[in-house]
């Protein structure tokens, strides 16, 4: 069964009409920013138990996530989690929402997604590294090289120190609990 893509506009319009918006991101993601009256069901728990019962009178089921690419490549799981509810994608996710003038709900005193923590450190540390190598001293290319093997080392294994390191930070408290008690 294939998902049809639609527009905000057009998700507006299946709202009005009893759709149900659900959020496939996870709770951390969610809990940073989400569209109003969007329900978080992370696609890892969709996948193993599909949508939860609250919304088994749901008209139908418009599925997104941050840009449309987690729901795109996951349309199939996405589809069959709908348990045979008309199912669309919102797309472009909930950038898409709001490039369309749409509001959301935004909780700065929520920390980032680890992951983009770690892609940001270690974007900024590759980055100081090459210009300092370039401007400062050669052997400033060293943190470029240092950078790289630690993505490749988490690739391989993972294992990433840099999120150990980024989740001990006072701001990723919550972030902390969570871990522990899953």
């Amino acid at each position: 069964m294939k998902i049809q893509t639609i527009s905000a506009e057009e998700v507006q319009q299946k709202l009005a009409a009893g759709a149900v918006l659900v959020d496939v991101r996870s709770a951390a993601e969610y809990g940073r920013e989400y569209i109003d009256g969007a329900v978080n069901v992370p696609l890892d728990q969709l996948g193993k138990h599909g949508l939860p019962d609250g919304l088994a009178g749901a008209a139908a089921v418009v599925f997104h996530c941050q840009s449309g690419m987690r729901t795109a490549q996951n349309a199939e799981t996405l589809a069959q989690s709908a348990q045979g509810k008309t199912a669309y994608i919102l797309e472009r996710g909930i950038q898409g929402w709001k490039d369309s003038g749409f509001a959301t709900v935004i909780n700065r005193s929520r920390p980032l997604d680890l992951m983009r923590q770690v892609q940001i450190g270690a974007g900024s540390l590759a980055l100081f590294g090459a210009l300092g190598g370039w401007l400062v001293s050669p052997w400033l290319y060293v943190l470029c090289g240092m950078v790289g093997a630690g993505l490749l080392f988490a690739g391989l294994t993972g294992f990433c120190g840099l999120a150990r390191l980024l989740l001990l930070m006072p701001w990723n408290r919550s972030l902390r609990q969570q871990a522990k008690s899953s």
